[in-house]
């Protein structure tokens, strides 16, 4: 069974940063997509930051938190990251890591909160 264990959450206050990690239990070099999602009580599950490896890799962001927020991988520490800057209120949820692993299938790890507040 795949694991995804998370960490670097917390409480920041307004503009801070935070470092979220999430690190896998099988090798992430051949893993087709790596990403990280977010959830506030009583909405879905949105995508925050996603990396797509095709022919190319590719790097998705939602637009709240483009030019604020960097998605990263390394391969030898089978770790995904999540930086995390100039944080704001609407930022607070749980985050969650998503990972799909070549003829594995798709995992999600426990989440981790995240408050950002005064």
């Amino acid at each position: 069974q795949v694991q995804l264990v998370e960490s670097g959450g917390g409480l920041v206050q307004p503009g801070g940063s935070l470092r979220l990690s999430c690190t896998v239990s099988e090798s992430i070099f051949s893993a087709n997509t790596l990403g990280w999602y977010r959830q506030t009580p009583g909405k879905q599950r949105e995508l925050v930051a996603l990396i797509i490896n095709s022919a190319t890799t590719n790097y998705n962001y939602v637009d709240s938190v483009k030019g604020r927020f960097t998605i990263s991988r390394d391969n030898a520490k089978n770790t995904v990251y999540l930086q995390m800057n100039n944080l704001k209120p609407e930022d607070t949820a749980v985050y969650y890591c998503y990972v799909v692993l070549t003829r594995r299938g798709a995992y999600w790890g426990q989440g981790t909160q995240v408050t950002v507040s005064s």
